[in-house]
């Protein structure tokens, strides 16, 4: 049985200037082993370049998915019959949401760089989590796919 192809799908890609970031650090890397010659500097710039971009890849790895009837946030995979209503944050209410609004039972899928955002009931009684907070670049189309699932 193949898995049904995703309803929504995204990837919560680091932004551009982290890149540019990471070619600096690389550059760094380079530049303080210039002492020690042309080589030590070759292997510092794609030594310290490698790690940082490995860094700033795995940071913006994380997705945001809506397969079959599960939602699928990073690490977290749950049935979208225990999940309530969805709730679409613009930028002011997403920072309300995680900074002093936040409930330390939430679970947060959060990119501060990313301004909109996707709260969602969790309606499990045997679940402790209230909410799931959801970064998204897109809340309306992740808020109509799980509208589409709960509604068959």
């Amino acid at each position: 049985m193949q898995p049904s192809a995703p309803q929504y799908a995204e990837r919560l890609t680091a932004p551009r200037s982290w890149w540019i970031i990471a070619g600096l650090l690389g550059i760094a890397g380079g530049l303080m082993l210039l002492p020690l010659g042309v080589l030590p500097m070759l292997g510092g710039l794609i030594g310290a370049g490698a790690l940082a971009a490995a860094g700033v890849s795995a940071y913006g790895s994380q997705r945001i998915r809506v397969v079959g009837d599960a939602l699928i946030a990073g690490d977290a995979r749950i049935p979208v019959s225990a999940l309530g209503e969805a709730e679409v944050l613009d930028a002011e209410e997403a920072r309300a949401w995680r900074s002093h609004k936040a409930d330390t039972r939430a679970h947060m899928l959060l990119r501060s760089y990313i301004p909109g955002a996707l709260r969602v009931e969790v309606a499990d009684p045997a679940d402790p989590t209230p909410y799931l907070y959801l970064s998204t670049r897109d809340p309306e189309g992740l808020a109509a796919a799980l509208a589409a699932v709960r509604a068959g």
